[in-house]
Order: structure tokens, then C-alpha cells, then sequence
């Protein structure tokens, strides 16, 4: 099975359970590719959950649900240390994070003390506990979901987190048509999210993975992806800029991209398309910008605009 083939397995497998644009599909497939993490922030009732869902089953990798509450301890996500009352010995428990896809339901609603608890594992693939490292199963993705309308609560996640996310989406809703067409899939017909069966592997995504660190990105590129980033700490717009997390991100991103296509090398339109995606959460306005009705990506769209495309890749 090629590239484009498996692509397109797990994209119309998801598709079986939720009507969502290939775009979306793609940006998610591109952050598990590149080993990143992702930020779903919409709405109730759009179909965030099953979203995340239907990915771990098409990709046959273990899931866990970790629904993020005032009183969730950081213990509860990774684990702790406990005596063996039969014999005597300290033994750890596993915590929710043990998973290869973990889906943190409403990540603003808990505690930042909490919410630190997946630092380490996103950006290292691991935990520490009591001073004991544990490495976390591969592929490890971590599918945070927010309401971006309720306040009341909440806990904004501070930047330093959300530059360990590779990509931040919205599903949107849906048209007339797909709607009409989401009410006669509900219509006396319960939900098949259940039976959902694996199209690949764990083993073909850690796979893939590899094939996307091969696709090959130019210096011309490399430049052109420095020039762009450069460009985000230096706007009279921008109060802070992408870090060199970002650079890294838009890089790997615009590889997944190139290789979801079936490319074996990266261009100036793949860089193009994933660069409001994966920049636009890790900026912060200024105020008076926001008073002129700017917004991070249409920042980020004046930015590609003015810089200068290479000849070459």
C-alpha cells in the first residue's frame, strides 16, 4: 500500500463517522506525521470528540479519553508511585497518559498546575515521576479540544503551552447539505464510531513518520521558512513573535504536507498553506491591533504576501 492509498484509507474511514472537509483530515494526519501535537478549539456539538476518536481507531492505536475538571490532579495524568501491600515494594501506576492517543477534553477548564503535567510528555516523549523516567508509547499525539466561547471557569493555556502544540484547527460548521445529509445519517441510526476498524497501523504510522523526515526541504526553503518567522518577531502588529519551536513546526509541517500530496520534496505552497496553521495560536497580538480588527492569520497572510518566494527548490 502506497502513500496515497493509505492516506486516503484512513481519510474515508473517518469520513464514515464524521463530515468534515479532507483539509481538516489532512492537517490532523500532518501533525501525527510530523510527531506534533494538536489544538481543536470550536464549539459544542461539532464533532471535536469524534474527530479524535475515529482517528485512534483508523490508525490502530490505543485511546484515552482524559476529561479535564477543576479538580483533575496532575497524578491522574501521569501516574504516581504506590506501595505493593503484598510484598512490600514501591510499584508504579500508570497513568492516562500511557496512551498513544490522548484526547484532552476541554484542557481549559483544569488548573495550569495540571495542565503543566503534559509538558514533558509533548515535548519529550516521556514523563518523570518521583524522579523515575517512563517513556511513553509511539506514535504519542496529544488532541486537546477548547470552547473558545465560555470563560467562566476556564484557565487559558499559557503561551508556553501552546507552543507545544504543532497545529491549531476548527472544524467549522458544517453546509446545508452536509448537515441534511449528518441528519439522514442520524436518523434512527445509531452511531457507528464503535465500529470502526483499523485501515493501518500503529507500525505504518511510525513508518510514515520516518518517510517524512526523508522529504526533502532545500536550503532556498529552509531560508524561506526563516525569512517567514523572522518576519512574525519583528511586525508592528505582533506583540510576540513565532519561536524557533515554530520555525521546527512550520518545517515538519510543510514535509507532511509535501508527502500527503505524494511529494518527495517541499515547495513555497506547502510552507504557504501550513504557516497559518502552525504559527497563528503561538502569536500574540498588541492591542491596538486588535482594536483595527486584525487577527493572527490575516497577519500572517500580509507576511507570505510580502516575502519574497524562492526561484528555486
Amino acid at each position: 500500500m502506497d502513500t496515497l492509498d493509505r492516506i486516503t484509507k484512513v481519510r474515508d474511514n473517518i469520513k464514515k463517522v464524521l463530515i468534515c472537509k479532507d483539509e481538516t483530515i489532512d492537517l490532523v494526519l500532518s501533525a501525527v506525521l510530523s510527531r506534533g501535537h494538536v489544538l481543536i478549539e470550536d464549539v459544542p456539538g461539532i464533532g471535536k470528540t469524534t474527530l479524535v476518536r475515529a482517528l485512534a481507531a483508523s490508525i490502530g492505536c490505543t485511546f484515552q479519553r482524559i476529561q479535564f475538571t477543576p479538580d483533575l490532579m496532575p497524578s491522574d495524568v501521569t501516574g504516581f508511585t504506590m506501595v505493593d501491600m503484598a510484598t512490600g515494594e514501591l510499584r508504579f501506576k500508570k497513568g492516562a497518559i500511557m496512551n498513544q492517543i490522548i484526547l484532552a477534553d476541554e484542557i481549559n477548564r483544569t488548573s495550569p498546575k495540571t495542565q503543566s503535567s503534559l509538558l514533558e510528555a509533548m515535548q519529550e516523549g516521556q514523563i518523570t515521576v518521583d524522579s523515575n523516567t517512563y517513556d511513553l508509547p509511539k506514535p504519542f499525539v496529544v488532541l486537546a479540544t477548547q470552547n473558545p466561547i465560555e470563560h467562566i471557569g476556564t484557565f487559558p493555556l499559557p503561551e508556553a503551552q501552546l507552543d507545544r502544540f504543532f497545529i491549531k484547527i476548527s472544524l467549522g460548521y458544517p453546509g446545508i447539505r452536509e448537515e441534511i445529509y449528518i441528519l439522514d445519517r442520524h436518523d434512527g441510526v445509531a452511531s457507528t464510531l464503535d465500529e470502526l476498524e483499523a485501515v493501518v497501523s500503529a507500525e505504518d504510522i511510525i513508518q510514515m513518520q520516518d518517510e517524512v523526515d526523508r522529504v526533502v526541504c532545500s536550503d532556498a526553503i529552509k531560508e524561506y521558512v526563516a525569512l517567514i518567522v523572522g518576519q512574525t518577531r519583528s511586525n508592528s502588529d505582533l506583540l510576540l513573535g513565532a519561536s524557533p519551536r515554530g520555525a521546527i513546526a512550520l518545517m515538519n509541517g510543510a514535509k507532511a504536507h509535501a508527502y500527503i500530496r505524494g511529494s518527495e520534496y517541499v515547495t513555497p505552497d506547502d510552507v504557504i498553506f501550513m504557516t497559518p496553521h502552525v504559527l497563528a495560536h503561538r502569536l500574540i497580538l498588541r492591542p491596538e491591533a486588535k482594536l483595527k480588527d486584525m487577527t493572527a492569520v490575516r497577519v500572517l497572510k500580509n507576511i507570505t504576501n510580502m516575502v519574497r518566494i524562492p526561484d528555486s527548490v
